[in-house]
């Protein structure tokens, strides 16, 4: 049985996603349609592997890639200063690599990461620039000396249990005013509506996905007074564009234009309506 962490009743069967070596089963919550998958315990995903793109669920090595990665890294701090600008104190939870944190250095923000993985957080020590600011810690049990003006979750909240105890965590890492950014997936989105147990966000360590409504109220429960949103991405076409050149060559220019295209849908919205699914929340304490 499938309890929602949020409304504490049991959920219903949504779909089954196949495509992985153990099929994955989604559960929804019938009142704030939270959906979720039946796994407490992700540790388990996050090992070296995973980190350098070679087990079946991945992520890719960043540092292969840092000074393409850093065009989205720098356009997203130049939306994030207009509300926070530096020397403000900066939290990157799930900083893997640790590259975001070292854009936002140069940036001149005071900031640090932190990781659940040991072998990124080791990985990061060897790096001069960010090894005494990286730790190895889930955010439940970490404990700074000081509050944070800054707190970014970049593909990161759906990967979390215990959601209702993670935003009231970010809360309390907050100095008062703070702001807390968050990037995934709006179910509530056409995209995901339509593409049901074939939309690509069903992942094995995705445990949770939210849409812009329920995401809202969850973040006004823990005590999250005012929001920002960002259909799509917070920043421009142009960064991504110049991303994607590091890894695809300008000669499969349908790729860019396919890109282009789905930003510009991203734009399309009506109150908790989107054409696609991705978004960017800024929640303000």
């Amino acid at each position: 049985m499938v309890i929602c962490p949020f409304c504490k009743i049991k959920t219903n069967f949504l779909y089954r996603v196949d495509g992985f070596k153990k099929p994955l089963e989604i559960y929804q919550c019938p009142s704030c349609k939270l959906q979720m998958q039946d796994i407490t315990n992700p540790d388990g995903f996050y090992t070296k592997d995973y980190f350098e793109g070679t087990a079946e669920y991945s992520y890719f090595d960043e540092r292969k890639y840092f000074r393409y990665c850093e065009f989205v890294w720098k356009a997203r701090l130049k939306t994030i200063k207009k509300f926070k600008p530096p020397p403000a104190r900066f939290l990157d939870v799930g900083c893997s690599f640790g590259g975001f944190v070292k854009t936002a250095l140069k940036e001149g923000y005071d900031a640090e990461g932190i990781d659940i993985s040991p072998y990124v957080v080791e990985e990061c020590q060897k790096d001069e620039e960010i090894k005494n600011r990286i730790f190895c810690s889930d955010l439940l049990h970490y404990t700074p000396n000081k509050k944070y003006d800054i707190i970014t979750m970049i593909e990161v909240i759906e990967h979390l249990p215990e959601p209702n105890r993670i935003l009231k965590k970010l809360y309390d890492l907050l100095n008062p005013s703070g702001l807390l950014i968050i990037q995934t997936a709006n179910f509530d989105g056409l995209q995901a509506k339509m593409q049901k147990n074939h939309y690509h966000y069903y992942l094995p360590g995705h445990l949770f996905y939210y849409s812009k409504k329920n995401l809202t109220a969850f973040l006004k429960q823990a005590g999250f007074k005012e929001f920002i949103y960002f259909h799509g991405v917070d920043f421009g076409l142009l960064p991504k564009w110049k991303k994607m050149s590091g890894f695809i060559p300008p000669i499969y220019f349908y790729r860019y234009l396919r890109v282009g295209f789905y930003h510009l849908l991203s734009k399309i919205t009506w109150g908790d309506f989107a054409l696609t699914s991705s978004f960017v929340l800024y929640a303000f304490k």
